[in-house]
């Protein structure tokens, strides 16, 4: 026992009601604590990584433009240039990245393709494929699929590590991701 509690039990002796005022002046710190308890508990679900994730329903955005196309280098190994659309990064409150990805091939055939990029889980979903006449193609089977780090063709990963989720987080905002591959320097 403490040094004052000497002077406590001296004072429950000579005053025997002492000990149910104590009681009664302690009794509504208990509840106060019990009550700040069930706040903390809703605090800590908010921001409980176990909840469930839902995805927002894709905007297909207007097709490209090739003013509007961003280059970036994705690798020597194949010569393909990649472009991303400008105009059509967006990121949702659901934490997805959007945006048109262009590929050209070395023999000039383009490849355009709306998709999502989920930074928290390393994924890439395809929306929708441009047509030649500037029109969308919904993908019949946009399924999530994990972000593989290729030889060649690489350019997912290249997207996710170095514009859209450095570190892993998603960028802030589409100003953000298009700062970054603008200021890319591009060796072609």
């Amino acid at each position: 026992m403490g040094p004052g509690s000497a002077h406590i039990r001296a004072l429950l002796v000579y005053y025997p009601n002492m000990k149910k005022f104590l009681l009664l002046l302690l009794f509504p710190l208990t509840t106060l604590a019990a009550s700040s308890d069930n706040k903390w508990g809703k605090f800590d679900f908010d921001f409980d990584e176990d909840r469930p994730w839902a995805e927002l329903q894709a905007q297909i955005p207007a097709y490209p433009k090739k003013e509007n196309y961003i280059p970036f280098f994705v690798s020597a190994a194949t010569d393909h240039k990649f472009f991303i659309d400008e105009k059509s990064i967006s990121i949702g409150d659901d934490g997805v990245v959007r945006y048109t990805l262009i590929v050209k091939s070395s023999g000039g055939a383009l490849n355009v393709t709306f998709e999502g990029m989920r930074c928290a889980t390393a994924e890439t979903k395809l929306y929708a494929f441009g047509r030649s006449d500037g029109t969308w193609s919904k993908s019949r089977s946009s399924k999530w699929g994990d972000i593989e780090y290729k030889d060649r063709n690489r350019q997912h990963h290249v997207l996710y590590s170095d514009f859209f989720c450095p570190g892993g987080l998603t960028v802030k905002s589409p100003e953000v991701a298009v700062r970054a591959l603008k200021s890319e320097p591009n060796p072609r």
